[in-house]
């Protein structure tokens, strides 16, 4: 591969079923470190990540791995580990048999002992001798994980693997992510929750409805995130004199008086929330709660894809 060319490359991506959508003129290069892709369930996530590993056709538009179409040559998926959302483990399986099948289909030449090692990468132990169906979710998780590594990939797309792990596994597992794209690797990781990928410290692709809405730094996202107007539930005893002194202080743009409650909306939510209990003070008010009422995924996908 040449070091100039990306690992992948999306040019006017687009999936369709019937009338339905799913995917609409995704365009986007990838290179190696850690990717993440952001997006709420159903924003297309998995559809994309099923096309860029070769496993379904794309209605419209191209994808290159490696500067190969990943359906033209199946060659291609020796060098890209998946790990799907969806969990299709053999039941009855251990732990170890389930990852030296996965070896055995590499054609790796110590099915046995690489598997040992992307287990113990995940750490877990290949001596446990449980069945996988008394795994937890968590532990399924980091077993879909070890099969994507055992063959040594320079290629891993990784769809939601956060999904169901603890704080601690959740941690280790990011630190490994890291430590893979520090290798050189290209690690693709899907999630639809923002603080998640806001530990990768990576660059963020952002699909909503099908589109890539946005794509960056984590921290420029995220500051096109914080610059949409914010709407929040502010309780007080006294509702019209904190409505009119949070409108003449300016750190609100609108504000309505509800039912022993005010909706606010601000373009400036940290300020808002800075100089709230000042202006309450001054207006001899208490101040029982400040609630956000746009902060879910949603509607920030909303938002970033003109819908508000």
């Amino acid at each position: 591969m040449s070091a100039a060319r990306p690992t992948l490359q999306v040019t006017k991506l687009a999936k369709w079923f019937g009338s339905v959508v799913a995917l609409s003129d995704v365009s986007f290069d990838v290179g190696p470190g850690v990717t993440a892709l952001l997006g709420p369930n159903g924003a297309g996530k998995s559809t994309l990540f099923r096309i860029l590993c070769g496993l379904a056709n794309p209605s419209q538009g191209t994808v290159r791995i490696f500067g190969e179409d990943p359906r033209a040559n199946p060659a291609i998926a020796r060098r890209i580990g998946i790990a799907p959302q969806q969990e299709r483990l053999f039941e009855r399986q251990t732990i170890v048999e389930f990852v030296t099948l996965a070896a055995i289909l590499h054609r790796l030449p110590d099915p046995a002992a690489a598997a040992a090692r992307a287990i113990e990468t995940v750490e877990m132990d290949p001596a446990d001798k449980r069945p996988l169906s008394a795994y937890s979710k968590g532990m399924r998780q980091r077993v879909k994980l070890a099969q994507a590594l055992v063959h040594d990939p320079e290629l891993l797309v990784l769809d939601e693997p956060l999904e169901g792990l603890d704080p601690r596994q959740r941690l280790r597992a990011i630190e490994l992510f890291g430590r893979l794209g520090q290798e050189g690797r290209t690690v693709v990781v899907s999630s639809h929750v923002l603080d998640e990928v806001e530990r990768f410290g990576s660059r963020i692709l952002v699909i909503a409805q099908g589109r890539l809405v946005a794509e960056g730094p984590f921290s420029a996202i995220r500051d096109l995130m914080d610059d949409r107007p914010r709407h929040l539930r502010v309780g007080t005893d006294r509702p019209p004199a904190l409505a009119a002194g949070l409108l003449s202080s300016e750190v609100a743009n609108g504000a309505h008086v509800k039912d022993g409650w005010i909706e606010v909306e601000t373009s400036d939510a940290p300020a808002f929330r800075r100089r709230v209990a000042g202006v309450a003070r001054d207006c001899d008010a208490r101040l029982l709660e400040v609630i956000a009422l746009d902060e879910d995924l949603e509607s920030v996908f909303a938002y970033l894809v003109g819908g508000r």
